[in-house]
């Protein structure tokens, strides 16, 4: 496939660009620095973008199969995932490309019916408080999305950690993970690549998590 990933030179952008090159994907990076994505291969393009730009994104959208946004807040970007898809839900039409996977964060959905009670009362409620602002931002992210017509899947990991690919993590369609609180970004990567070819993923949100 031809796949195109935004946030590439971050910490999960990095192991989607990695796993999706191994798999035997042609892999659009898009960037804002290219000196900070540490990967190198024949199959792979690396543009440099402002992603609040519709018109400059889509030259990295075109021909595209699949789209990957790994964008997330920060202190000093507090709307950039939000402002980013924005602008790529704007760009996509045009691009003739309509499969959209983002990541998200397990406190912008709803607490499951069946997480234990340590994480229903104390762990989850913290949380969201602490980084209510990055949540805040995500969970614009998630309506642009709704509102659209792509075939969106919002991917919702916990704490991501930066720990090798496993492959052993669980995965719920429709909803979070129960009792879920870790993840390694490559394995969140490869949940990524593996849900935008399942079709029950389609504007849905998927909990991922160990």
């Amino acid at each position: 496939m031809r796949l195109t990933v935004f946030g590439a030179s971050g910490g999960t952008g990095t192991q989607l660009v990695r796993q999706a090159l191994a798999a035997g994907h042609e892999v659009t990076a898009v960037v804002r620095d290219p000196a900070r994505l540490p990967v190198r291969h024949a199959a792979l393009t690396v543009l440099t973008a402002e992603v609040t730009d519709p018109d400059a994104l889509r030259p990295a959208l075109e021909g595209a199969e699949a789209v990957f946004s790994a964008l997330a807040a920060s202190r000093r970007r507090g709307d950039i995932a939000s402002t980013a898809v924005r602008s790529i839900l704007r760009a996509l039409p045009e691009a003739g490309t309509r499969r959209l996977v983002v990541v998200s964060a397990v406190p912008v959905g709803p607490t499951p019916a069946a997480e234990p009670l340590l994480g229903k009362v104390l762990l989850v409620p913290l949380v969201r408080r602490v980084f209510r602002d990055a949540y805040a931002d995500l969970g614009r992210m998630e309506e642009e999305l709704r509102r659209s017509e792509a075939e969106w899947t919002i991917v919702r990991p916990p704490r991501l950690l930066d720990r090798p690919h496993t492959g052993r993590y669980r995965q719920r369609i429709g909803g979070n993970v129960p009792g879920g609180h870790t993840l390694s970004r490559a394995d969140l990567a490869h949940a990524m690549l593996a849900l935008a070819a399942e079709p029950a993923a389609v504007r849905a949100e998927v909990g991922v998590s160990y």
